[in-house]
């Protein structure tokens, strides 16, 4: 590979602020060849996003190329074959920077003026051989000028004048002798790392639902948004009363592709991404507050003047169901003039899920959706307002995630990212890539545990070291930083909680922050035992080992009443989540399950947990014979459910399962609590994989069969195989039919109640006594 080159450059010193906007840079490169050479490639990097083009064609991986990172931490490149693209002549390398994680400008999450903030760099070798012959080109040979981007921000938007464009700027023959040399740019801090994250591509493309007239909700930032900050407002005399409104019927994330006929020259089109409605029917953006008005997910597109013109914002992506348009006219509001353009990471599904109840079903793809769109090369917290890499929502997520998609390549890079955010303390932040911010508020063991959650369920799902081996000195740092941070086996005092319980109040569900992170920290310590173990580091092993008998110990001293067996205060998430962390034993858990059946019976069947309870409650539930009951409480249309969001018109996961949801609080695309996609695959078609920790191509076929359904079928990818489950109700008994492929291996265990009706055949596949891979029997 080329090494990576430090000679940064950049068009010019100054940089976007909200009081004063700057033209994103063009460079080009032109050179000659002789004859097609041997080899050609370029290992580039834009600091904060890049495109590049060959000759006019853009060759880039994907969307935000090459990464979102601090570039104090890493400064990620990547490499290309550019031999298919280059012709004998003149050939011309062109690239357009836009201003990505290198100027974030707001004040929330202490973005704004880092230390790094600069106008774009650039940064490549480019190679060409021939023979023993090799030219090297670097940025500094470039030539560069401002670009028809006259402001973009990966949060805020893009706005783009057409009348700016250079025709021919990236093809030979080309005129450059009035673009300028560029100027040298401080070499990041980071250290130089080839990105082997999966891309973010196109996931799908679709037309709006409905396009129909009518008004904008009014929009007012937060509180601390514009403290300091000088604002021009982009359209600041923006019509909210006779714009258009397109609605995709779906939330989710992305662009879209604006084509536009017959327009003006300077005919100004502004476009307003928008996730939800308000009570009163109007759409609105009121819950992305924390940017200025004019800059909360807006893109502004001004018209060269033509028959037809094409615009795709670049370097951003928005969270939206609906887009309010204005600036069109009438015959230019058809249902052509913007499509939907959703991008996520590259990701394949693992598994899939489907049942005879359209609500489960329904739920699952929301599940399916949030997961998706909110993957930008890492976890994030939601995909219009934040596109932070929470720690705490990508640990509640992970075992769902690893089940379901192909997620372990990008959580990899992503951990290297973490493991360079950890201070000399051995703590994390609560968002990454961070500046600094998140290690005074918004981390936490409950938090912090993602450094195990993610490597963990590698391992178990996917059979993978790797990710064990890379951070287990970041892990076990962690682990010591725990036990200065103890006092008598116990952090009462120190990070998040149960975020987002039903009343949205964030007071951890009725539970304390000490006992939260009592069971968090005593469930990492056992993952860390599995995992060096695994990689054979049996003192790590016996120092994890030893934090968590200390801290079990001290927890069931403090926290338990062994009486009536109820865990501080007597709450869902606190016996749900006892239970589910092994605080309790075997004997003392029946009686701390029936202690959660009668909270649950007295509100009525609901449940009321933070997005740590929600994740144990239906798998305690499950286990201790009360599947039918888990099910209610899930799909169930009134509040509080998951079922509700289905009446509501829900395409995505809501930041909070709301006891009265009123459709106006929080986000309304978050994956934290999407856990039920892992528990409809677990618990109703059955499927446990690598039960024992040791083998993830081996399955515990344990499938519950609800009694308000009729059917229910999954599929799995395990490493070297594939399973396919499906039960169905016939005449009274129930016909189930397992399928595999290649190393998939598993057993059945029946729910109690249920017997084989032909006990002689054998239900653990080999392939020494079953010659088919098809295997049929009626229970």
């Amino acid at each position: 590979m080329l090494d990576f080159s430090t000679k940064f450059v950049s068009a010019k010193r100054e940089y976007s602020t909200f009081g004063k906007h700057e033209r994103a840079p063009l460079f080009r490169k032109s050179f000659t060849v002789d004859a097609i050479p041997e080899k050609a490639e370029i290992l580039i990097t834009g600091l904060g996003f890049y495109q590049l083009f060959v000759n006019g064609k853009d060759i880039t991986k994907g969307f935000l190329a090459p990464y979102i990172s601090n570039p104090d931490d890493i400064v990620y490149y990547d490499s290309y074959d550019l031999a298919p693209y280059l012709v004998k002549g003149e050939n011309v390398i062109g690239v357009m920077l836009g201003a990505g994680m290198q100027n974030l400008m707001t004040n929330v999450w202490d973005f704004v003026n880092t230390k790094f903030t600069s106008s774009p760099k650039l940064a490549l070798t480019m190679s060409i051989k021939n023979g023993d012959e090799e030219t090297v080109y670097e940025a500094d040979s470039f030539k560069c000028t401002d670009g028809p981007i006259t402001f973009n921000n990966h949060r805020l938007g893009v706005h783009y004048d057409a009348r700016l464009e250079i025709d021919g700027w990236m093809t030979a023959g080309f005129d450059d002798s009035e673009w300028h040399a560029p100027i040298k740019a401080d070499i990041p801090k980071g250290y130089g790392k080839l990105c082997e994250a999966d891309p973010i591509t196109v996931r799908s493309e679709f037309a709006p639902v409905n396009v129909y007239r009518d008004t904008l909700a009014p929009y007012k930032a937060r509180y601390d948004v514009m403290e300091g900050l000088p604002v021009v407002i982009p359209e600041s005399d923006l019509d909210h009363e006779n714009g258009y409104v397109y609605d995709f019927g779906k939330n989710s994330a992305g662009v879209f592709r604006l084509v536009i006929k017959n327009t003006t020259p300077g005919q100004k089109i502004s476009i307003q991404c928008c996730e939800k409605k308000n009570a009163d029917g109007k759409i609105s953006y009121d819950n992305i507050n924390f940017f200025p008005e004019g800059y909360a997910q807006r893109d502004i597109y001004v018209c060269r003047g033509g028959d037809e013109e094409v615009f795709v914002p670049m370097f951003v992506y928005h969270g939206y169901r609906y887009l309010y348009v204005s600036g069109i006219r009438e015959d230019q509001a058809t249902k052509e003039l913007l499509t939907y353009i959703e991008i996520n990471t590259r990701l394949s599904d693992v598994a899939t899920f489907r049942c005879s109840d359209d609500i489960a079903n329904k739920l699952y793809d929301m599940c399916d959706n949030s997961d998706k769109s909110n993957f930008h090369y890492f976890p994030t917290d939601c995909p219009h307002r934040e596109k932070n890499g929470w720690t705490g929502d990508a640990a509640t997520s992970a075992e769902h995630m690893a089940l379901t998609i192909t997620c372990e390549n990008s959580w990899r890079e992503w951990m290297a990212n973490i493991r360079a955010a950890q201070n000399l303390e051995g703590r994390i932040p609560g968002i990454v890539p961070t500046t600094g911010w998140g290690f005074a508020w918004g981390n936490g063991p409950c938090w912090d545990r993602v450094i195990f959650d993610l490597p963990y369920y590698t391992y178990i799902y996917r059979g993978k070291t790797e990710m064990i081996t890379e951070n287990a000195h970041m892990m076990l740092r962690y682990l010591e930083l725990l036990t200065r941070e103890m006092k008598d086996g116990l952090i009462e005092d120190w990070g998040l909680w149960d975020w987002c319980p039903n009343n949205r109040r964030n007071d951890g569900g009725g539970n304390s922050r000490g006992f939260c992170n009592a069971v968090i920290i005593m469930d990492m310590c056992k993952k860390a035992q599995v995992m060096f173990d695994a990689v054979k580091l049996p003192f790590h092993s016996a120092f994890a080992k030893s934090i968590y008998d200390l801290v079990r110990e001290s927890a069931r001293r403090r926290y338990v009443d062994f009486g009536t067996m109820t865990i501080e205060g007597c709450y869902q998430s606190g016996q749900a989540m006892a239970v589910y962390y092994d605080l309790l034993d075997e004997g003392e858990k029946k009686q701390a399950v029936d202690v959660l059946v009668d909270l649950i019976h007295k509100r009525d069947d609901h449940f009321y947990v933070g997005y740590l309870g929600v994740r144990c409650i239906f798998h305690v539930l499950t286990k201790y014979g009360y599947s039918d009951l888990a099910y209610k409480m899930i799909t169930r249309l009134d509040a509080p459910s998951y079922g509700q969001l289905v009446p509501l018109g829900f395409t995505s996961l809501p930041e909070s399962i709301d006891a009265k949801y009123t459709g106006n609080s929080g986000s309304h695309n978050h994956h934290f609590f999407g856990d039920i996609k892992h528990w409809f695959i677990k618990t109703i078609a059955g499927i446990n994989v690598n039960p024992d920790g040791n083998d993830p191509n081996y399955i515990v076929v344990k499938p519950h069969f609800i009694k308000s359904l009729d059917f229910a079928e999954s599929t799995y990818n395990t490493p070297n195989g594939k399973i396919s489950v499906k039960w169905q109700r016939e005449n009274g008994k129930i016909n189930l039919k397992i399928n595999t492929e290649g190393e998939a291996r598993f057993i059945v265990q029946l729910p109690n109640g249920f017997v084989f009706e032909d006990l002689l055949k054998s239900w653990i596949r080999s392939k020494d006594n079953v010659d088919s891979n098809v295997i049929e029997q009626v229970i």
